[in-house]
């Protein structure tokens, strides 16, 4: 065969519709470059976002800690300079959840004195402050505990779900993300009946409450938020399963010494 006969077989070779398929292919592998490329872009920022809002649950946890361990006059000084403003209506609900309780007036002036300079306001203009201190020392858990749920706090720290103030008798329900890491309550689901859940409350005081129950619930379902607990002083965790379908409920009640 000659060489002119082998050129011309090669260009016969390469048809149109080889050369269509061809220039479908590299769109196509263009496409999905981009669509990779914007999904990492999207992956990464929710990582940094999520990294922003735990650092900002350090800081108050940072100036919780610190607050409650040195008021000795009411006098409130903190370290950032993170906007802060008083909510007066927010003093009601704390008197309401007090009220009926063992604490003097001079622990509830000191409560609402903390209050007042811990009360921050979110990007979006709501205004929250931490009641108290979440610890668990087998999955290595230490938050402030925002005063209530919303999606935009559940995105902070760990926040109230439903019932009184840390350490009244009660069940204080605390709801928390679970983004299958170390952040926030990702490892809740590895607790087992007999780990210690320790809250600190807004007086220093800190209880011990061991888990007793464990399960699974539809989102729908809130009996678990019921504060029956004859008399007792009870915690409930609440928190995605895995595949976010469910909630991972955990029970827990006050250690009698």
């Amino acid at each position: 065969m000659s060489m002119n006969q082998i050129l011309i077989s090669e260009t016969l070779y390469v048809t149109p519709e080889i050369k269509r398929k061809k220039i479908i292919y590299k769109i196509n592998f263009f496409i999905a470059v981009i669509l990779m490329i914007i999904l990492f872009c999207y992956y990464a920022y929710a990582e940094y976002s999520r990294y922003k809002d735990s650092n900002e649950s350090k800081q108050i946890l940072e100036s919780l800690s610190f607050n409650i361990n040195n008021q000795t006059d009411g006098n409130i000084s903190f370290s950032d300079d993170t906007v802060r403003v008083v909510l007066n209506e927010e003093y009601e609900e704390n008197e309401q959840n007090v009220a009926g309780s063992s604490k003097t007036p001079e622990e509830i002036a000191k409560i609402k004195s903390l209050i007042e300079a811990g009360t921050k306001v979110s990007p979006s203009g709501d205004k929250y402050y931490s009641i108290g201190l979440i610890s668990i020392p087998k999955i290595g858990l230490n938050y402030p505990i925002l005063n209530k749920t919303t999606e935009e706090l559940l995105k902070i720290s760990p926040t109230r779900f439903w019932g009184k103030d840390p350490n009244e008798v009660g069940n204080l329900c605390i709801a928390g993300h679970n983004y299958r890491n170390n952040l926030f309550f990702s490892k809740v689901p590895q607790l087992q009946k007999g780990d210690i859940i320790e809250i600190k409350d807004l007086l220093g005081n800190i209880v011990q409450y061991s888990i007793y129950d464990k399960y699974i619930v539809r989102p729908e379902d809130t009996s678990s938020t019921s504060q029956y607990t004859d008399g007792k002083k009870e915690v409930t965790l609440i928190t995605c399963t895995n595949d976010s379908v469910d909630r991972i409920i955990v029970k827990a009640r006050e250690v009698e010494n």
